[in-house]
């Protein structure tokens, strides 16, 4: 653009100006009177938790001064915490008396707690000012490839007929028939075998005898171990019964003994 179309702009005038006409730009800005106060205990240079409340209080109130001078328009909550701090002050430089029920806490209760609200304000913002350091997807890092663009396409088409699909179907139903589990038929010990067992063995029987040391281990039928156990048990009840034998047990799931009947 040529010279002559460029308007002339007076920037002495601005300087000039007095009163309300000035304009004030505060580029740092303060998100409430808590945030400026953390602003100045930052400049204490110590622990938030061990800085000079009194200090914190000047600090605070010359804050208030120099902003109402340049014809800052100050929120409520600004001058009641420079009355809070003020207050404050007072309380921790008065000498110590006993506190009336219905005043607050001590003064330096709350001046702990106020130091404890800082360190907790600026945790956060550290914490906040860390997340805002790292890098943010689409801005600083992008992930590879474009994942909307990506299109799949299958080219596997299913073909068969009804006779495929049958025998699929019967398949697994033929194979499980065949694999049916048909356990072998247990033989048993005959209780007239056991009867005449134990009517041959009885004449010897004089002493007490353990029915299990009486019943056969096996047979040659098959017939198992415990078969033969309960065959000669059912047996020696019919014999107790009938008189030819007698039976004693001395507890309860212990071994039963056996012995002839004494005449």
């Amino acid at each position: 653009m040529n010279a002559h179309f460029q308007p002339a702009l007076n920037f002495d005038a601005a300087a000039e100006a007095a009163g309300d006409a000035i304009l004030v730009v505060d580029i740092d800005g303060f998100e409430g009177p808590l945030h400026t106060l953390l602003a100045l205990a930052r400049a204490q240079k110590v622990d938030l938790l061990k800085l000079s409340i009194t200090r914190l209080a000047d600090q605070y109130l010359a804050f208030v001064r120099e902003a109402r001078r340049r014809h800052f328009t100050l929120a409520a909550d600004y001058l009641v915490m420079a009355a809070w701090l003020a207050y404050l002050k007072s309380r921790l430089l008065l000498p110590k008396t006993e506190r009336a029920v219905e005043e607050p806490a001590a003064p330096e209760v709350l001046a702990e707690r106020l130091a404890f609200r800082l360190a907790k304000l600026d945790a956060m913002r550290r914490a906040a000012e860390t997340l805002g350091e790292r890098a943010i997807l689409r801005r600083d890092v992008f992930c590879r490839g474009d994942p909307e663009a990506q299109v799949v396409v299958s080219r596997h088409a299913l073909e068969g007929d009804l006779h495929g699909l049958l025998a699929a179907y019967l398949r697994p139903r033929l194979q499980s028939a065949e694999r049916t589990y048909r356990p072998m038929p247990v033989e048993a010990y005959p209780l007239d075998e056991a009867r005449a067992r134990l009517r041959t063995l009885a004449p010897a029987l004089t002493a007490w005898t353990a029915l299990a040391d009486l019943a056969p281990p096996t047979t040659e039928a098959g017939a198992t171990r415990a078969s033969c156990i309960a065959s000669t048990l059912s047996a020696s009840l019919e014999l107790v019964r009938e008189g030819e034998l007698d039976a004693r047990q001395t507890a309860p799931f212990s071994d039963i003994f056996l012995r002839a009947t004494l005449t």
